[in-house]
């Protein structure tokens, strides 16, 4: 059994005994015949926020930004820019960061300390302690991605990418290596990692239709919102009044893997399409009004 048909049987066997969140299997064939698919063709980074050039310096910005790409439990106390989310709050900072001073280098991301991450990502002022305490996560993530380039890739992202040889599964088990993807059960970081680096043309992979979703707190939110999700009205009593929900509990952890299973029902639905492809339809859906009228669930972790 390969590890991303390792992530299905997970979510599968949690989805079956889940007590707190329920897939509504039912109600799966209608949903994935009404989703938009028309604009699944040729996803792409977006330009105003995601930094653009030659190849190798596109390979060190996915790598270092999906390194750091976590945090959805503290972005409420972040300072957020303008219009932006968290998360693009997160890619544009290093982006303008890259464009300043050129690209990081695998020696550069091991000097950045938690005030060099501070200043970077726009939180020097801030005086949250929750963000003080991301910030020093993300020291340490981009610490550990720059170490692990240096000594097990001479320095290059380019060679780590090619050591995966063309599989995107291979690549996740490559960063895998290093402690803040070790998300067992899920890999959500290091599988978005490969498909950022085929939408940033940048890696070629064979095997992208073996990726699932990339289990986040925002696509079980859509798929609660839409009824494909229910959650017990103890849990959603905890998530509308905001309450932390703790990383590696029962809820939580039901919460990611219904996700992830309802996803591959749908995709068994939809012959040509991808999970990969339905996470972008389904984590885009959720930018809308709608989805961010009502509160989804926050977990404070290094793995989204």
């Amino acid at each position: 059994m390969g590890l991303l048909d390792e992530v299905r049987a997970n979510a599968a066997a949690i989805a079956m005994s889940a007590r707190s969140v329920r897939v509504h299997t039912d109600a799966i064939r209608a949903y994935a015949t009404a989703l938009p698919l028309d604009n699944i063709a040729a996803p792409q980074l977006d330009p105003a926020t995601h930094y653009s050039g030659p190849p190798e310096e596109m390979r060190a910005f996915v790598l270092a930004l999906d390194a750091i790409n976590f945090g959805s439990g503290y972005f409420p106390k972040l300072t957020k820019r303008a219009g932006l989310s968290g998360y693009f709050t997160v890619a544009a900072s290093l982006k303008d960061a890259y464009e300043r001073r050129g690209p990081l280098s695998a020696d550069a991301l091991q000097g950045l300390s938690r005030n060099d991450c501070a200043s970077i990502f726009g939180q020097a002022e801030s005086r949250e302690p929750a963000v003080a305490e991301l910030m020093a996560l993300f020291s340490r993530a981009l610490n550990d991605l720059g170490r692990y380039v240096t000594e097990s890739f001479g320095g290059s992202f380019g060679a780590l990418v090619a050591s995966a040889a063309g599989s995107a599964e291979r690549l996740v088990a490559i960063l895998a290596e290093m402690p803040f993807y070790q998300d067992v059960g899920f890999y959500k970081r290091a599988q978005l990692t490969a498909a950022d680096l085929s939408i940033a043309g940048v890696a070629e992979f064979t095997d992208l239709r073996r990726l699932t979703i990339f289990a986040d707190n925002l696509v079980p939110h859509v798929l609660r919102v839409d009824g494909v999700l229910s959650y017990t009205p103890e849990l959603l009593a905890r998530i509308d009044r905001a309450e932390l929900i703790p990383a590696g509990s029962a809820e939580e952890l039901e919460i990611r893997a219904c996700a992830v299973h309802a996803v591959e029902l749908i995709r068994n639905e939809l012959p040509g399409v991808t999970s990969m492809q339905l996470d972008y339809v389904l984590w885009n859906r959720g930018q809308a009004p709608r989805y961010k009228a009502r509160n989804r669930h926050r977990t404070r972790t290094v793995f989204y």
